[in-house]
């Protein structure tokens, strides 16, 4: 155990995670006054974040005494105190440099506040606002992302499939011919295989695409099957389709960058197993562009939502195209979706639903928090399959990055289970111009 710290936390880690008070083991936590004005603008509302909002103004209702403004409140056994800071404090250091009375400055100065108060203990500013450490760093402050949440190692997330060279052609020959595969252990791999992965293996006279199926526990052919009109293109989209394709795998993680085929070959694989299911839901979250809300866009419910989904129709339009405009597979299609066995809408919507026997597509995953990705997958129920795509590099949201979005958080918590399966595409399939930008741009 290290020297007791003091913490000061900022509104936006509350919003990214209501449960955060518990993270900080002994040391003491300060909440400037302003973090609960700003958390009352979050209550209403539908969205994650106002449900973090509430959620931990609930929690802190709680723990609330005559103390919290003086002695501190106890978070519990082993735990620190809470305090929260009310009105103006005396910090020159950000009133000299910082003179605008906006809430991030009164954050600040409660930060350099406590530092003066307490000059034997280490005082930090948690904040997942970069532009804020950054200020605080300018005046001399300890500041520091929150990171209870964060993956360390994504890299791992975004290389190419593996492909084992020198493999013995009889072997090769016996997984062709074999419908159930090779038991595992008859292969000599130098690195150890995780559930579902999905692998090339090459000798000097042929190859195959493979899949380590744990129900099997065997080496298993990765045929390129075709979905709905939408056939693979190179192996990676074949990978995909296979763990799509499989009842057994409950969670998918689709990864790559734009253009790779993510959404639509989720949606293709879906469309192909719809009588497996009573329904298909295509979702996405609401990141809003050019700092305007839903509020700004005219026309109800539906009519403000309806750009945002627009991508999700591209895709299904696009395998629309791939059938003549008269024949029964586009009629299905749109059959479906005004009986409401397709369904496409904004993820804020499925908040409190249970989703039995449900195809569930969740795009651009990326912009997620690790809780909002723990409650949708917590919706499932019998006989429901999750997929979530997205490209962990394009991340709209201010407080997310690389390390700390929900998808990457899904992929390491879950692999290694026998119902998960994560692929990353690699090579974009839109077009050429379109791949030519991803790798130069």
């Amino acid at each position: 155990m290290g020297a007791k710290k003091n913490f000061v936390i900022d509104t936006n880690v509350i919003l990214h995670d209501y449960n955060c008070l518990k993270n900080f083991q002994e040391n003491d936590i300060y909440l400037p006054i302003v973090v609960l004005e700003e958390l009352d603008k979050f209550k209403k509302g539908n969205e994650q974040i106002n449900f973090n909002a509430r959620e931990f103004v609930r929690q802190l209702d709680l723990i609330t005494d005559d103390d919290l403004f003086t002695k501190g409140a106890p978070l519990g056994q082993g735990m620190g105190k809470l305090f929260v800071v009310a009105g103006s404090v005396n910090a020159p250091k950000v009133r000299d440099s910082f003179p605008e009375h906006i809430p991030d400055h009164r954050i600040l100065a409660v930060a350099e506040w406590v530092g003066e108060k307490h000059p034997g203990m280490k005082t930090i500013l948690v904040t997942k606002d970069v532009n804020l450490r950054m200020k605080a760093r300018s005046i001399g402050l300890l500041c520091e992302d929150y990171v209870n949440d964060k993956v360390h190692d994504t890299a791992t997330f975004e290389q190419a499939n593996k492909v084992f060279e020198g493999m013995d052609p009889a072997l090769i020959d016996q997984i062709y011919a074999n419908k159930e595969g090779l038991d595992v252990g008859g292969f000599d791999f130098k690195d150890q295989l995780i559930p579902n992965e999905c692998f090339i293996l090459k000798s000097d006279r042929n190859s195959v695409l493979a899949r380590y199926n744990p129900f099997l526990h065997a080496v298993c052919r990765v045929n390129k099957t075709k979905n709905y009109g939408i056939e693979p293109r190179n192996a990676e989209q074949s990978f995909a389709f296979e763990v799509l394709n499989d009842p057994d795998i409950k969670l998918v993680a689709l990864t790559g960058k734009a253009g790779t085929g993510k959404t639509l070959l989720a949606l293709a694989a879906a469309l192909g197993k719809v009588s497996d299911y009573k329904q298909i839901l295509l979702a996405r979250p609401i990141v809003a562009l050019s700092n305007k809300d839903l509020g700004f866009l005219p026309g109800n419910a539906q009519d403000k939502v309806s750009p945002y989904m627009q991508p999700l129709f591209d895709n299904l339009n696009v395998i629309k195209r791939q059938f003549a405009a008269n024949s029964s597979e586009v009629k299905r299609i749109d059959d479906m979706l005004k009986s409401q066995q397709l369904v496409i809408e904004a993820l804020a919507f499925i908040r409190g639903r249970s989703l039995g026997e449900t195809y569930c597509i969740v795009d651009e995953a990326q912009n997620l928090t690790p809780h909002e990705i723990k409650t949708i997958i917590t919706r499932a129920g019998e006989g429901t399959k999750m997929v979530f795509t997205g490209d962990i590099q394009q991340i709209d949201q201010p407080y997310l990055d690389t390390h700390s979005n929900g998808l990457v958080y899904m992929i390491d918590r879950m692999r290694g289970q026998n119902i998960f399966a994560h692929v990353n595409l690699v090579k974009g399939e839109r077009s050429l111009l379109s791949e030519l930008a991803s790798n130069l741009m």
